[in-house]
């Protein structure tokens, strides 16, 4: 029986996220056809092997019972890795790179892709060279907000670039689920926003803000990729922010698929494939999209390499839209992580 890892948990602001992720994921794997072998991280990085209820996982009571796991061991435990780490030390290469060194096939994104997506600035300027829509952007770092000369100086810089147009949004350049991101009307709401997002990362983006819907549609496939319907994004609040997207009891609303013309669809699926292309991802992906009211314009606004698999998030509910069932996505992908690991170690 194939032993599937599934590692959970992490150190980023995202680990609440990530143990509901981990929940829905284990309920649909086959118990015919895998072995399932939790594998959580602590917020203080300690790894550890749980064996108990799955729903303890959820309320973080499985810490308790957990027995130390050293990660070099990984390949004597499992046979795949299945990293459901939303944002930092998970979702940016890291953990990926652990599972190269150990030579272990696993689900998602290889370093390069992963550390690219994760990347919001690093990720746009390649959107923008390879001819793809994205909103206009100004990078920041945490050094610049250190003094009151150097912060006016970034303040003066951002306003320029932006043409003096409010509102904007600021984000830690590394950072999932919206953790950290502040919508700024006005300089001061600016200020203080650049001095919330710091706290998160040293590398700052700042985006035009675009009236529009939110728009997104999943990505399975390693080099030969499909993509599934177009979904979009009702947000309970302002902003589709970290509460709602995952802790508003599900007021957010997903309309799946989206109220969109068949044409402007398909100009969706096509430009987020070749996003996926771009950054080299493979296994699975989000991508999501704004469109402007009034002028149509269709922008990229990021690629998720390990999108939310809560039953709210919309990858899951993307596939299932299209026609593949939740428990038959997770074993595609564990699928295509076979098959890229055979494909690099078979040149």
């Amino acid at each position: 029986m194939n032993r599937i890892g599934i590692i959970f948990g992490g150190r980023s602001f995202e680990h609440e996220v990530s143990l509901m992720s981990a929940v829905s994921v284990m309920k649909v794997l086959d118990p015919e056809k895998f072995e399932i072998i939790p594998i959580g991280i602590t917020k203080d990085g300690d790894w550890k092997k749980y064996i108990g209820p799955i729903a303890d996982i959820e309320n973080g009571a499985w810490e308790k019972t957990a027995t130390p796991f050293n990660p070099g061991d990984l390949k004597k435990e499992i046979d795949f890795a299945f990293p459901i780490l939303h944002g930092p030390y998970g979702e940016d290469g890291t953990i990926q790179g652990l599972f190269e060194m150990l030579d272990i096939p696993y689900a998602g994104c290889g370093v390069l892709a992963s550390a690219l997506a994760m990347d919001k600035i690093v990720a746009k300027e390649l959107f923008t060279i390879n001819g793809l829509p994205s909103c206009s952007y100004v990078s920041v770092f945490g050094e610049e907000l250190t003094g009151e000369r150097e912060l006016h100086e970034a303040i003066e810089r951002i306003e320029k670039q932006l043409s003096n147009r409010y509102p904007v949004f600021v984000k830690p350049s590394n950072m999932g689920s919206s953790v950290g991101v502040s919508k700024a009307k006005n300089r001061e709401e600016l200020i203080s926003a650049l001095k919330a997002a710091s706290k998160y990362d040293r590398r700052l983006i700042v985006e035009e803000g675009i009236d529009g819907r939110e728009l997104e549609t999943a990505i399975i496939g390693n080099y030969t990729a499909e993509a599934a319907v177009v979904g979009e994004i009702l947000p309970s609040a302002e902003f589709y922010d970290y509460r709602a997207k995952y802790f508003d009891g599900g007021q957010s609303k997903l309309c799946i698929p989206a109220d969109i013309s068949p044409k402007l669809s398909e100009k969706i699926r096509e430009i987020a494939l070749k996003a996926y292309q771009t950054l080299d991802c493979t296994g699975f992906a989000r991508v999501d999209f704004f469109l402007e009211n009034g002028t149509d314009r269709m922008l990229i606004n990021e690629i998720n390499t390990i999108p939310g698999f809560t039953k709210y998030s919309m990858f899951p509910l993307l596939w299932e839209s299209a026609g593949v069932v939740y428990s038959r996505l997770i074993e595609r992908i564990v699928e295509l992580g076979y098959e890229r690991h055979y494909a690099k170690n078979h040149r």
